[in-house]
């Protein structure tokens, strides 16, 4: 079976949501960013996905789009939500056309294990939020419901998937063994390309000529957005709407915050707000005043401690007691409230803070917004919008501890309006397990005998400083592991259940460092090169920070 590549994929994307009756330019864009996540800790995948994409050559846009996708690789798209909450029997084939995406940016730049499990867990999670729909009239050996339909397409869509693992590894091995330094395959990369072939590359990219120029704008710049085609004049392109999902309630969203790991101060103080809350409405109702009370947020933390999780369930918390109208969660960054000229950036936070009223705003690493003018005045919009509409909305900003307490103290604005800080804590060893296990359980695997003393070697050799995933290593390790059972698996032609379940100590093993014979008297009596960035990449290592371009 051959590969298609992702531009002959993301055709195919658009004509399943056409045939689904959804925006096909919307489809579009959701595919490039999962295919972007997929590919982000691949070398040079920024190369392919771009020419694929029909962009420029830009490393900055390229990691736009992997950043808005990272999320698609264990949830929902947009549009997979959409479709099944309306019931419709297109939500299965769509799914599929992503998951035929996900597999097909696994080939981009110069895989990795990481890249390869990536794909794999974001086609299951399409596949299996396409779940509970009737694709196929019901038979006595086929019940009705999406399940079943699921159960079909399942091993049609893991032959495909598999087929291109074994694409995907052949074309590392033959990379390797035409460049054993890892560079000469995507010129002007790697420490070792011509002073020529960089410039060919930053020529094609558009900018001007320097060694290992990745395209990174500065804070004042807004790189432009990921999109499919131009959009009309003075028009940004609006991303598709999450679709509303079904209420829940207190208790339930109370529930739900207590089932997650670790995290004691946090669900203390959550609860505490929450009793806060519901006691001023009671009091409200009985005719009582009620105290100006903030209910804006800071929470504060390393990265991969929960806390954009935690604040999804304060939306809906909020929701349930009365505060809030309508409890959606809107994430954004500096990127999406900074514009590129003065003026320009209050119209953009405004735009995203109306887009968030009736629910909450979360700012990660607000304090990027500190620094420089634009910043300044983006945060001024905020204050301000924050006032307008203290009713019916909730602001919470995130980051690490000492940025953002010099963040809010340097704004007298906002100390007055975040009032509570909530700290997130690095998780436990055994947090981190219970962590693991539980996102191994919930995308359908199991763990044989020696995984979880393979997972704890592997989590014994981290350096635990503020650079540590926490649960985004859990999650990396899953994927890797993912991709490595994949390969495993490439030559059983009728695996069994048993076997497409269970992941092995050897799929948790860390990759080893590339062998290579250095010539005993290098070519004009050079020394060997000693540059570290010429490694593969390490899935363990790879988090949410891009394989970059030597400089």
């Amino acid at each position: 079976m051959s590969s298609p590549d992702l531009a002959g994929t993301l055709d195919a994307l658009a004509d399943a949501a056409r045939a689904a009756s959804v925006d096909a330019d919307a489809a579009r864009i959701e595919g490039e960013q999962l295919a972007a996540s997929v590919a982000e800790s691949a070398v040079g995948s920024f190369v392919d996905w771009c020419t694929a994409t029909g962009r420029a050559i830009s490393a900055q846009v390229f990691m736009e789009a992997a950043v808005k996708g990272r999320r698609f690789r264990t949830s929902a798209t947009p549009l997979v939500a959409q479709l099944h909450n309306s019931r419709s029997r297109q939500a299965v084939p769509y799914a599929k056309a992503l998951a035929e995406v996900a597999s097909a940016a696994a080939l981009l730049g110069q895989p990795t294990p990481l890249s390869i499990g990536a794909a794999q867990s974001a086609a299951s999670a399409q596949l299996n939020a396409a779940q509970g729909l009737s694709a196929v009239p019901a038979t006595p050996a086929m019940p009705s419901g999406s399940d079943a339909e699921f159960v079909r397409q399942a091993p049609q869509i893991l032959s495909s998937v598999l087929d291109r693992m074994h694409t995907s590894q052949s074309r590392l091995l033959d990379l390797r063994q035409l460049d054993p330094f890892g560079a000469g395959a995507f010129p002007g990369l790697g420490s070792t390309a011509t002073g020529a072939d960089r410039q060919g590359l930053d020529q094609r990219s558009g900018d001007q000529p320097g060694p290992g120029k990745l395209d990174q704008p500065g804070l004042d710049q807004q790189a432009p957005p990921v999109q499919a085609a131009p959009p009309p004049a003075n028009e940004a392109p609006a991303e598709p709407e999450q679709p509303a999902e079904p209420e829940k309630s207190l208790d339930e969203l109370l529930a739900e915050l207590d089932a997650l790991v670790g995290l004691a101060t946090v669900k203390a103080e959550i609860h505490r707000q929450t009793a806060v809350l519901k006691v001023d409405a009671l009091r409200a109702k009985a005719g009582l005043k009620s105290p100006t009370i903030t209910r804006h947020l800071v929470f504060v933390g390393n990265p991969g401690t929960g806390k954009t999780t935690v604040a999804r369930l304060v939306a809906g918390i909020y929701r349930a007691v009365g505060l809030l109208s309508k409890g959606q969660l809107v994430e954004v960054d500096r990127s999406e409230l900074v514009a590129g000229y003065l003026g320009q950036t209050a119209m953009k936070t405004a735009e995203v803070v109306a887009k968030a009223e009736g629910g909450v705003l979360f700012i990660d690493e607000a304090y990027s917004l500190n620094g420089d003018q634009y910043g300044e005045e983006a945060i001024n919009t905020l204050v301000k919008e924050m006032e307008d509409k203290r009713n019916d909305l909730v602001v919470i900003v995130a980051g690490y501890p000492l940025p953002m307490q010099i963040f809010i103290a340097q704004n007298p604005g906002l100390t007055s309006r975040f009032r509570t800080t909530i700290g997130f804590d690095d998780y436990t060893d055994v947090e981190l397990e219970g962590i693991f296990t539980g996102m191994v359980t919930g995308a359908d695997y199991d763990l044989g005998e020696g995984c979880l003393t393979a997972f704890r070697d592997l989590l014994g050799t981290q350096v635990r400083d503020e650079t540590f995933g926490n649960g985004r290593f859990a999650r990396n390790v899953l994927e890797a592991a993912v991709g490595k059972h994949a390969w495993r698996l490439r030559d059983a032609t009728e695996p069994t259940l048993d076997q497409l379940r269970t992941l092995l100590p050897e799929d948790l093993a860390p990759d080893a460092a590339p062998a290579v014979d250095w010539p005993a008297t290098p070519p004009g009596g050079l020394e060997p090169p000693s540059d570290p960035t010429l490694r593969t990449a390490d899935p363990g290592d790879a988090g949410d920070h891009p394989v970059q371009a030597a400089p």
